[in-house]
This record gives C-alpha cells, sequence and structure tokens, in this order.
C-alpha cells in the first residue's frame, strides 16, 4: 500500500563508509550468497536473539541475480559480544558494519529487520547517499515512541518489557527473561511450544538482548530527520504485530518521503521466520522494481 510520496528533501552530505577494524568481520559474521559478478549487493541485517543465518531463505530466493551478504550483530551468531565499560549504541553497531559495506564496491540495498531495521535506519542516515533502497521490517526505534509521548499505550508496554528482561537478565534468570520476550514477539505461550533446544538458545542470547535493548533506548535521533532519507524506502509490518511497533511505523511512514508500506496479514512480528514467502516475495519485487 502507498502512503504517500510527496517531494524528497535534499539529503546531507554523502558520507562513505570506513570500518573501525582492519579487515572484514571473519568467518560466518558475513555468510554471502549470489553467483553473478555483476550483481548488485543487497545486505541483510537481522533481529535480536537471531543472526545471519535467519535470512537463509531470503539469500537461496535472491542467488541468481544478488550477491547478499548477512553479518552478525554484536553478541549473535559468531560475533562477539559488545564489551563491558559503557552502553552498547546502534552508531557501535553501524561502524562495525563499515567493513562489511565496503565490500559492495558501491551503492546497495539495505534489508533491516526489528533491531536490524533500527541498525539499517541508522546506517541510512550516517551514509546518506551510500545504499540504492532500503528495507525495513518493524525497525524498534522506540526512542521515538517515548519521544512523542512516553505515557502512550504503546510505549509503556516495550518500556515494560525492556524492563523485565533487562533486571532477569542481570540476576541470571535467562528463561524468565526469554519467556517475557518471546511471548511478546510472538504470542502468549510461543515460548512454551519452543522445543527444548530452541528455548535454550535462545535464552542464552539474552545477554546480547540486553545490551541491544540499551542501544535502542539510547538513541535519540529526532523523528524529523527521518525525512532526509532520499532513497526508496519499502516498510513493511504484520497486521498481528504488537502496538509497540505498529506505533512506530505509524510514525516513520508519515515522515519517510519516499515510502511504500504493505501490511503482511496474519503476520506477526517475526515474520521473516513465520511467513517468508509472502516477506521475501515482497522484498524479490521491491529490488527488481528498482533495478
Amino acid at each position: 500500500m502507498q502512503r504517500y510520496s510527496p517531494q524528497v528533501l535534499s539529503s546531507p552530505r554523502t558520507r562513505s563508509p570506513r570500518a573501525d577494524a582492519a579487515t572484514v568481520p571473519r568467518g560466518e559474521q558475513t555468510r554471502r550468497e549470489g553467483r553473478s559478478q555483476g550483481a548488485a549487493h543487497v545486505v541483510c541485517l537481522h533481529a535480536s536473539a537471531s543472526s545471519g543465518r535467519q535470512w537463509r531463505a531470503l539469500q537461496g530466493q535472491l542467488a541468481d541475480g544478488y550477491q547478499v551478504l548477512s553479518p552478525d550483530l554484536y553478541g549473535s551468531g559468531d560475533s562477539p559480544p559488545w564489551p563491558p565499560g559503557r552502553g552498547l549504541t546502534l552508531a557501535d553497531e553501524v561502524a562495525r558494519l563499515g567493513s562489511v559495506f565496503e565490500v559492495t564496491g558501491g551503492p546497495f540495498h539495505l534489508i533491516g529487520h526489528s533491531y536490524g531495521g533500527a541498525v539499517a535506519a541508522r546506517a541510512a542516515l550516517t551514509y546518506p547517499g551510500c545504499f540504492r533502497s532500503l528495507v525495513l521490517i518493524e525497525p524498534v526505534l522506540f526512542g521515538l515512541l517515548t519521544a512523542e509521548d512516553s505515557h502512550q499505550p504503546a510505549a509503556r508496554e516495550v518500556v515494560a518489557l525492556c524492563q523485565h528482561t533487562s533486571a532477569a537478565v542481570e540476576v541470571g534468570a535467562l528463561d524468565s527473561a526469554a519467556r517475557r520476550f518471546i511471548d511478546y514477539w510472538m504470542g502468549v505461550g510461543a515460548w512454551a511450544g519452543m522445543p527444548a533446544q530452541r528455548r535454550a538458545a535462545i535464552a542464552q542470547a539474552m545477554p546480547g538482548v540486553h545490551s541491544q535493548w540499551t542501544a535502542i533506548f539510547a538513541e535519540t535521533t529526532p523523528l524529523p530527520v527521518y525525512s532526509l532519507l532520499d532513497l526508496p524506502v519499502l516498510y513493511l509490518e504484520g497486521s498481528r504485530s504488537p502496538a509497540s511497533t505498529r506505533a512506530v511505523a505509524r510514525l516513520l511512514t508519515q515522515t519517510m518521503p519516499n515510502v511504500t508500506s504493505a501490511v503482511l496479514e496474519d503476520a506477526g512480528h517475526m515474520a521473516p521466520l513465520t511467513h517468508p514467502g509472502p516477506v521475501n516475495a515482497a522484498i524479490q519485487e521491491h529490488l527488481e522494481r528498482l533495478s
């Protein structure tokens, strides 16, 4: 559903991504698919308590026409945890991705889901002009909600989730943190219905989620700044997603100047995993439209 497409505002001066590290993140942190030498590059950023492996189905679907990279964010998959001393920020995530971005050798498509969507939005603001397009799947930019009205129900419920999961992690109650986290994002009972091995893996990922909560609420970019994103944006949300991400969608899709918005019927926040067919089809159509 096309929301609107008014005249695009002029964007800030283009910057080039530069890596803090001297090398591209090693091993599985930069998973690559695609066989065409001159193909456009696509970089996919994953959700919390996940890894770059969540994009395997999309990588396979795009393999004939695109070079696809799916790095792991801090504390996820094969990436190291964020070191102690100060809180993680979205800017830290973007800085570490600089080496991945440089591998593309030019403008590329950037896709982000949930926490990865928040990182993708921050990257697009940090490096204007370096992306061919942006795909945001329910980015968790909850600072926009608290800035609008910290007492609105959508903000209050996600702040409560953050406080519970963070407090549980701090006292070592990882199962409690994971249960509340998963049931919020996937529906009550989702945690209980998971295989024990999957529950154990998610519980072990919760310290990384704790750091990511810090990054999410430390992001204070004002809403009007997103009007400077002078590039095509595909914004996907699920019809059964929590009020918090639907409220973020309302704000961003009314602010970004060149956005196409689509609602995935009967899907929730984890649609890339639970409903990969329609999600990946929408992404592929978006990429092909711009080729």
